[in-house]
């Protein structure tokens, strides 16, 4: 066996790992020029982890309509707190207006017009109400309002009283008149809004009454005192609903 002297085998050694390294880079460079674009691979540190791993998670915002999310209207207030939109607001006056159904007979008709306590406070009415009536073309009627139903009819009038209306409670009054010819196409002839109060000097509030007053533009309107509702008397007429009476003969 031929025995290599030490300081040729350490030179042998050191040749070996120059040509090593110089191996690795040359593969690495030739690599490159093959293909520029290509990155070199690094092993993945803990800095390299994703943006989830490295960070604490953010709380997520439920999609709208989702449970738990609450939407806000405009004035900052949830739903819950704001008015119901079929709640109708109550008028400075501090009462409302809603008309009945019109009742027929022979050419003679008939309606009630509830008013209700819509405030807070207690409210006093005595006597009967103020109206005017009003064509399709806002344009005013002439119409003669009785204070009483004759001679267009012989309904009973209770005559003017107080009236007492705590909030929440009503009175209503009785609106009589006499058919007259009204043009259906422009509805000419016919009281399509009727502004009322609950006496003289009270304000106004318009109503449209269930297919118009088919009243002419010279008729005239009857009308009841105010009288408390039905439903406000005794306990033994609580249930029933405000209505005009059937209109009877006219007086002769």
């Amino acid at each position: 066996m031929t025995v290599i002297p030490r300081p040729l085998r350490q030179a042998l050694a050191l040749s070996a790992t120059a040509l090593l390294v110089a191996g690795c880079g040359l593969s690495a460079e030739l690599d490159r020029e093959a293909n520029p674009e290509r990155e070199p691979r690094t092993e993945a540190t803990p800095s390299d982890a994703t943006p989830s791993e490295a960070t604490p998670s953010q709380p997520t915002r439920s999609a709208p309509g989702a449970p738990g999310d609450v939407a806000l209207g405009p004035d900052g207030r949830s739903p819950a707190d704001a008015p119901s939109a079929g709640t109708p607001r109550c008028p400075e006056s501090g009462v409302t207006m809603s008309p009945g159904m019109v009742s027929a007979t022979m050419g003679l008709r008939a309606m009630s017009v509830t008013v209700t306590n819509c405030g807070k406070g207690v409210r006093r009415i005595n006597g009967y109400p103020d109206i005017r009536v009003r064509g399709v073309d806002k344009q005013l009627f002439r119409v003669n309002v009785l204070k009483g139903t004759e001679p267009v009819t012989t309904m009973d009038d209770p005559g003017p009283r107080r009236v007492t209306l705590k909030p929440g409670e009503s009175a209503y009054t009785s609106l009589v008149w006499r058919y007259s010819a009204v043009d259906a196409a422009t509805l000419e002839g016919s009281g399509v809004y009727v502004e009322i109060g609950t006496g003289k000097g009270a304000a106004r509030q318009t109503i449209q009454p269930d297919g118009g007053l088919d009243i002419g533009e010279t008729g005239m309107l009857g009308t009841t005192a105010w009288q408390r509702s039905p439903s406000d008397e005794e306990p033994r007429s609580r249930g029933a609903r405000p209505t005009a009476p059937a209109p009877s003969t006219p007086a002769s």
